[in-house]
């Protein structure tokens, strides 16, 4: 890239600086004001501290339940109603859940701001948790599950690497949970899941957009201050034991014609230096059709249908995977041992400098862009205060990326990509026989 245009990007991330307000209500909630007055609009959003890993294994699921079932209404909110009234008044809204975090948002015209805190601080102050919700949200969940999980192809791969990857931590369940757990959850425990967790103690506010910190300010106070602090959530998950052998594991998907290679590797968690290093790894190998991975084996060798190395962020581990579909008759052998002579030489030599440039270049094009919507700065002003610890991250996490090294890059290749720190699966069509 020219030296003009690599001025322009970098130029463009500095202007792209996000500037924000922080407060804290008496009863712990804390909250993020974020000011862009370029558009008459404005988004409500609520991060709680809860997901997938939390609560009783023998009841998984409950945090992905609960972002469905705190739709269902409030006091004042008729049953169906939450997700009438956005629309009507010009609005958008989503919700979605990790092993981490459960998100909330809607995006308003700025004149709706009000509306916006109402909605949310009904969800947190007073939801209606009844066995009509209950029972109508277990239907929706299960006819996700067979959608997205249980008939979609390869839809079960994130299930068998984290039931391979992890023997104690609770990511080694399902985000989405069992559907028995479910079933047999009695209204009490819904209950005292929702107290437990949905406090605003353990929750952020973001309010993004069209706004006046003052009225914001006075609004959300009017608004969430009436909401009660709850129980410190205390967490003491169990540790995993270093993998220093290679496991095998096979898995059978009804889904499936074609078979997959995965080696996944459990690493430090995504707030750690080592992380942002992987991240910069993953792009190197598989981060679009210039990569290496790429490069050798769909265009050079044309051994892959499809090829992909991704760093998944987790706050207790990150999950490194290689993954492969062979073309034709290709064997699994042959693309993990392919892949793996990509990762012996970065472990082995340093990255070009050419290659080098290349990444910080794809890392500050993704910076300007996950900066360029106020529905984005809402969710990366949450997500790095809740789950990074550092909600300034969301103005100097390209200066990180920029400090990393190419001996640091070959160091930590080093230090955690080796076959016997890895799960090796392979993911096959299941036949009648199986």
């Amino acid at each position: 890239m020219a030296l003009a245009s690599l001025l322009f990007i970098s130029q463009l991330a500095i202007a792209q600086k996000v500037e924000f307000e922080e407060f804290d209500l008496d009863n712990g909630l804390h909250v993020i004001m974020h000011k862009d007055n370029t558009a008459p609009v404005v988004i409500t959003s609520v991060m709680y501290d809860v997901g997938g890993k939390d609560g009783d294994r023998q009841r998984t699921g409950f945090a992905h339940f609960f972002e469905h079932l705190l739709f269902e209404g409030s006091e004042n909110i008729g049953r169906g109603e939450f997700m009438k009234i956005i629309p009507a008044n010009g609005g958008t809204f989503n919700a979605n859940t990790s092993q981490d975090r459960t998100y909330y948002y809607e995006i308003f015209p700025s004149n709706k701001l009000e509306l916006g805190l109402w909605l949310e601080s009904e969800r947190m102050l007073h939801p209606v948790i009844d066995q009509i919700g209950v029972d109508t949200q277990n239907e929706v969940v299960k006819e996700e599950k067979r959608q997205s999980y249980d008939n979609r192809p390869y839809g079960g791969l994130l299930k068998t690497i984290g039931e391979n990857l992890f023997d104690a931590h609770p990511y080694k369940d399902q985000n989405i949970g069992l559907m028995e757990h479910l079933d047999a959850a009695t209204l009490e425990e819904f209950n005292a899941f929702f107290h437990k967790y949905y406090v605003p103690n353990n929750a952020v506010l973001v309010v993004a957009g069209d706004i006046d910190y003052a009225k914001t300010k006075s609004m959300v106070t009017d608004y969430f201050s009436a909401v009660k602090k709850g129980p410190d959530v205390v967490r003491d998950f169990p540790m995993e034991t270093p993998i220093t052998e290679t496991k095998k594991a096979v898995e059978y998907d009804k889904n499936i014609q074609i078979p997959a290679i995965i080696a996944a590797y459990r690493l430090p968690g995504q707030s750690t230096r080592e992380a942002y290093v992987l991240d910069m790894i993953s792009s190197y190998l598989s981060g679009g059709k210039s990569s290496v991975l790429y490069k050798k084996l769909i265009d050079e060798k044309k051994e892959a249908l499809t090829v992909q190395a991704v760093n998944l962020g987790q706050v207790d581990y990150n999950i490194f995977a290689l993954f492969a579909l062979p073309l034709g008759d290709v064997s699994l052998e042959t693309l993990l041992a392919d892949m793996d002579e990509e990762i012996l030489k970065m472990q082995n030599e340093l990255i070009s400098e050419r290659d080098y440039e290349k990444l910080l270049n794809q890392f500050e094009n993704d910076f300007v862009n996950s900066n360029s919507s106020v529905a984005g700065i809402a969710s990366s002003l949450a997500t790095y205060y809740l789950l990074y610890g550092d909600v300034n991250i969301i103005n100097n996490q390209l200066d990180v990326y920029r400090s990393i090294t190419r001996e640091e890059i070959q160091s930590v290749a080093k230090k955690y990509l080796s076959p016997n720190q890895r799960v090796e699966i392979q993911y096959l069509p299941k036949t009648e026989d199986q």
